[in-house]
């Protein structure tokens, strides 16, 4: 089974409400798609976001990567898997979510080549996992209205953003989302890099003194502060979980070791791939800790391959965060996994399970 074709091109999904975080503002999901084509016609899907303020990575870096990574895939053979991974990574340095999307594709094939979903390659699993939503930093009465949007719609977990603001306007925020929608709501905060680690200290304290219970607090601190998350791991009660501190498996060692933080975000965009990915939830694993599976502002076809690695380490993956393609407005899928409220559920069908994407503009063709 031979690699004859790579496919690239660009998909353009409107969000249902903008997209605000600390760091940036996003009104639309606005990714790469990739297509690898073998001899016998399986066809394997990724997808990499541009997310410049966290990995880097826009859309002409990506398409450069590629001009690249494709020469050294092209006509290989895909029993040789292993090999053709080492490939894609030893092409270029960074580009994690170029890697990333690659892998996607690769290991979609692979799962097909053995008429398997990519979860039961992976190791199995239950097919079914509830996701988070994403609440975005707005003021006060737009974020306690769209927390009570989404507990309308089923959604029992939500994620606040928070940061990028003073500590007092944070810590009202969350007291009128938790007044909002009751005890029987979990809550999670992201900072997304948003706050010094005495102010981060601040607001957690403020919160738990207030008696609001937290499931926990991503990234309070910027990525490259380690000893400020672990002043801030040290300082207060609630569980700190670490994303953008954590790309590489070197990156989760020194946090671990350190115990920095309680818990690790791991997504795909930022490990380039599968294979990081399960090393990352082995080390985890081995220092007693838990992980979440998270994503981008990424839609149903990366989201559908970050279920399935979170389906086949759910003893690792205890929290979930992929609720990118609940907030795009439409799909530009067939097949994949499928949605109904916090619900993901994941089909039988051999490898991702995605037939067809549609929309792709921009498109460029790598042949044998």
């Amino acid at each position: 089974m031979l690699i004859k074709r790579i496919t690239v091109g660009e998909i353009k999904i409107p969000l249902k409400v903008p997209f605000k975080t600390a760091l940036r503002t996003v009104k639309e999901v606005h990714d790469l798609v990739f297509i690898i084509e073998t001899d016998t016609g399986l066809q394997g899907y990724g997808e990499a976001p541009a997310t410049a303020v966290i990995t880097g990575d826009v859309l002409d870096s990506m398409r450069a990567g590629l001009d690249l990574i494709a020469p050294r895939l092209l006509g290989r053979n895909l029993f040789d898997f292993n090999a053709i991974l080492r490939s894609v990574h030893q092409a270029i340095v960074h580009h994690d979510s170029l890697k990333a999307a690659l892998e996607i594709a690769l290991f979609d094939l692979r799962a097909q080549q053995f008429g398997v979903p990519l979860y039961q390659l992976l190791g199995g699993g239950d097919p079914q996992i509830k996701t988070d939503l994403t609440i975005s930093v707005n003021d006060v009465d737009t974020m306690v209205h769209d927390a009570v949007q989404a507990v309308a719609a089923g959604f029992d977990c939500l994620k606040v953003k928070v940061g990028g603001r003073t500590w007092r306007d944070d810590v009202a925020s969350v007291m009128a989302i938790e007044r909002a929608v009751g005890p029987n709501v979990a809550l999670r905060l992201d900072a997304n890099q948003g706050w010094a680690p005495k102010h981060a200290v601040q607001v957690i304290q403020a919160l738990e003194k207030a008696g609001v219970v937290l499931e926990f607090v991503e990234q309070p601190v910027k990525a490259s502060d380690v000893a400020g998350l672990k002043f801030v791991t040290d300082h207060t009660l609630t569980p700190i979980l670490a994303d953008e501190a954590v790309f590489s498996v070197r990156d989760a060692l020194h946090i671990l070791s350190t115990q920095s933080a309680d818990i690790i975000n791991i997504k795909l965009m930022k490990t380039a791939g599968i294979t990081q990915a399960m090393e990352i939830v082995s080390l985890a694993r081995s220092h007693h800790k838990t992980c979440m599976m998270g994503c981008m502002l990424e839609s149903g076809i990366s989201v559908t391959a970050a279920a399935h690695f979170a389906v086949a380490f759910d003893d690792v993956v205890a929290h979930i965060d992929l609720d990118g393609p609940q907030l795009c407005n439409g799909s530009a899928i067939n097949g994949g996994l499928t949605m109904d409220g916090p619900w993901i559920k994941l089909s039988d069908a051999p490898g991702l399970g995605i037939t067809a994407v549609h929309g792709l503009t921009n498109l460029k063709v790598y042949d044998v």
